[in-house]
């Protein structure tokens, strides 16, 4: 059985230290709260549950004066409880919009095999043509290679062939990273897809189990 929320329990503590509070019918509750302000109500005043609270009749005379419900400390833990219940339910309720938004997207397996085989070729096209501009880099090394054939001395390159053969080396080498920057990227993607079919592997499932028991047929993988 899930246990009541904070807000609920502070409700039910406060229903339970002044059972008698329901007695008073026709009262005004009064009370001066931390901030220092004056309160007043028809009922129990849950700003001052660690004061005291007066009941005064409707002439304004003093029926009866409550001693504090709850402690400072009591009412601080409990409104911490009831912060941490809540995030906890918009958590649960955050998961609950992304299961169902990922099941949307992806109904069968084909479907998620689908999505994953056209990530990874988009990946693997950029990959071809990193390979091809290496191709391409190479061709112009051959060639500069063969210009340096008329200086034995290397000392005697011409500073533009020089420059050509420096930026030749570095683009190459750029198209060497990119390429095994693609490559973890693949593995990045590969991670996820796997960390999705895992969780929709159980939805599916469930949906599955859902749809028999209605009586409809299953969702087809």
């Amino acid at each position: 059985m899930p246990r009541p929320s904070a807000r609920l329990a502070c409700l039910l503590l406060l229903a339970t230290a002044a059972s008698g509070w329901a007695q008073d019918t026709g009262g005004i509750y009064t009370c001066v709260d931390a901030q220092g302000r004056r309160l007043t109500s028809d009922r129990p005043i849950r700003a001052c549950l660690d004061r005291e609270q007066k009941v005064l009749n409707p002439s304004g005379t003093v029926r009866r004066v409550m001693p504090p419900s709850l402690s400072a400390v009591e009412r601080a833990a409990a409104e911490a409880r009831e912060r941490q219940a809540a995030e906890e339910r918009q958590r649960q309720a955050e998961e609950v919009r992304r299961q169902r938004a990922l099941l949307a997207r992806y109904p069968t397996r084909a479907k998620h095999d689908e999505e994953r085989a056209k990530a990874l070729d988009a990946i693997d096209a950029v990959i071809a043509s990193a390979h091809r501009r290496i191709l391409e880099l190479q061709d112009e090394r051959k060639k500069l290679d063969a210009e340096t054939e008329f200086y034995p001395d290397p000392g005697k390159w011409p500073l533009k062939l020089r420059r050509q053969m420096d930026d030749n080396a570095q683009q190459a080498a750029a198209q060497q990273r990119f390429i095994a920057n693609q490559q973890e990227e693949k593995r990045r993607i590969n991670a996820q897809f796997d960390e999705e079919l895992a969780q929709l592997k159980v939805l599916w499932a469930q949906a599955a189990g859902a749809t028999s028991a209605s009586g409809m047929p299953a969702m087809r993988r």
